[in-house]
């Protein structure tokens, strides 16, 4: 497949994913709940994660923000759901590891969020990219202290 035909497929798949996010909305309040912003671009996630036994039974998230922070959430939910909170975590690293361009392990399948790859070449987004990820990671530590 062509580079520009990449980047078509890469652009629809976060256009789907902002336009019909996946796990949008909260859990109940038995759930941990983690609220982030970006203010350099205004981007903002409720996220509530439901962690049982060290796996995330769910994950739902909300707010505004850009295409590129709202599609990156929706992928986000999806890839932790019944995951441990190590996998889970794992998964946040090698995310941002592809965020930032370094080499990271494609022995594991990402998904939807390899989509997101592109973004790496605009340092201004990696941010609005990293958002929800970086909510989940404070998320699933603070219940691993509790």
């Amino acid at each position: 497949m062509s580079s520009n035909n990449l980047d078509q497929l890469y652009r629809r798949v976060i256009m789907d994913h902002y336009k019909t996010p996946r796990n949008k909305g909260t859990l109940d309040s038995n759930s941990v709940n983690i609220e982030m912003n970006n203010p350099t671009c205004g981007d903002r996630i409720q996220l509530t994660l439901q962690v049982e036994d060290g796996i995330v039974k769910d994950a739902k998230f909300d707010g505004e923000g850009c295409s590129i922070s709202m599609a990156s959430a929706s992928m986000m939910t999806q890839a932790v759901k019944g995951k441990d909170v190590d996998t889970a975590l794992e998964l946040s690293h090698i995310f941002s590891d592809m965020m930032l361009g370094k080499d990271y392990d494609d022995s594991i399948d990402l998904g939807d969020i390899e989509a997101l790859q592109g973004v790496s070449q605009f340092p201004a987004r990696i941010k609005c990219a990293t958002l929800a990820w970086k909510a989940m990671e404070k998320g699933v530590q603070s219940e691993e202290k509790s």
